[in-house]
């Protein structure tokens, strides 16, 4: 139970700092949707465990919390690579500003 509030009360202050980013305009309306959502899902499975582990059942996992851990691992290792091409693209167009700029 104690575990359960602590993450409580973690889920409301990371809506809370996705809401102050989105009215400072730091993300998108898609982004604030995405991440409340995601938010609130996490919220329920916290207080809702066994929903976890039926669908973890169906999917044929053993439990929930290692569907969990597979699903994370996996959009983890996608986020890292979605985050390194966008590195490597800002990468070039520096590259090629600054030869712009040195050319001038």
């Amino acid at each position: 139970m104690l575990i359960q509030i602590l993450l409580s009360l973690f889920i409301f202050f990371a809506l809370i700092k996705v809401i102050g980013r989105w009215r400072a305009k730091e993300v998108s309306l898609g982004a604030l949707i995405f991440w409340c959502v995601f938010w609130l899902i996490v919220l329920v499975v916290v207080w809702q465990p066994r929903l976890s582990t039926e669908l973890a059942n169906r999917l044929g996992v053993g439990r929930g919390t290692d569907l969990i851990m597979y699903v994370s691992v996996a959009a983890l290792f996608y986020f890292i690579f979605r985050l390194t091409v966008r590195i490597e693209k800002m990468e070039k167009n520096i590259t090629k500003i600054v030869k712009e700029i040195a050319k001038k």
